[in-house]
């Protein structure tokens, strides 16, 4: 769950706005897209079990577009991301040179990227996050699981959300350990509890978005 990829200084930067498809080397295809005006970061925005590309990108977009946010969704080889079970992993080469390729296109700030996810795409966001927090200084996580981090890197902040009626994945098993975890271990996390099931209710993808963007959710 290394990632090499870093960001760069591009002469020409040739990032255009909209949706394009992104061929990855999984064998699945991933969408990049690029907010109208100028770009203020990065967010790899990862799908949940069973999901898609669409599914994530749909959910977050309107509220990257606003924050100058382009959102790199990738595509799981299998029915979720693969390093959640400790087995081979074509998921995180893919997600590595899809972020390679996105840096060759676009100058960031290194401070600006990072990563975003969904149920189980918010369980391998906090994994890469804490992985390779030397890349990734911001982890969204919506209703994740759990992480299975085989080494730390760097001090990423969390934003995480759990609804308490999740039946999924109970709010008790999960988060509530979660949150309790990073928090022990030095992290800063902010939390949001909701009254509401297995979901992201759209307050709550605007806050990820603002406070991955920099800003303070009100």
């Amino acid at each position: 769950m290394n990632l090499t990829a870093r960001p760069g200084t591009v002469a020409a930067p040739s990032l255009t706005p909209g949706t394009s498809m992104l061929k990855l080397s999984n064998g699945r295809q991933g969408l990049l897209h690029v907010p109208p005006g100028e770009v203020s970061g990065l967010v790899i925005a990862l799908h949940g079990a069973g999901g898609q590309a669409r599914s994530v990108l749909d959910l977050l977009r309107s509220d990257a577009d606003r924050r100058g946010l382009v959102l790199l969704a990738p595509a799981s080889a299998g029915s979720t991301w693969a390093a959640l079970h400790r087995g081979p992993d074509p998921d995180g080469p893919a997600v590595d040179s899809a972020l390679q390729s996105v840096f060759r296109a676009h100058s960031f700030n290194p401070a600006t990227i990072a990563v975003a996810g969904f149920s189980d795409g918010a369980s391998y966001a906090i994994t890469l996050g804490l992985a390779n927090g030397n890349l990734l200084r911001k982890v969204v996580a919506f209703s994740p699981g759990f992480q299975v981090a085989d080494r730390r890197q760097g001090r990423p902040e969390f934003f995480i959300t759990h609804g308490i009626h999740d039946e999924v994945l109970p709010i008790g098993r999960t988060s509530h350990r979660l949150v309790a975890s990073l928090r022990a271990d030095g992290y800063d996390v902010t939390y949001r509890e909701f009254d509401g099931g297995h979901v992201v209710p759209a307050k709550y993808a605007t806050e990820g978005m603002q406070w991955a963007a920099g800003r303070a959710p009100n």
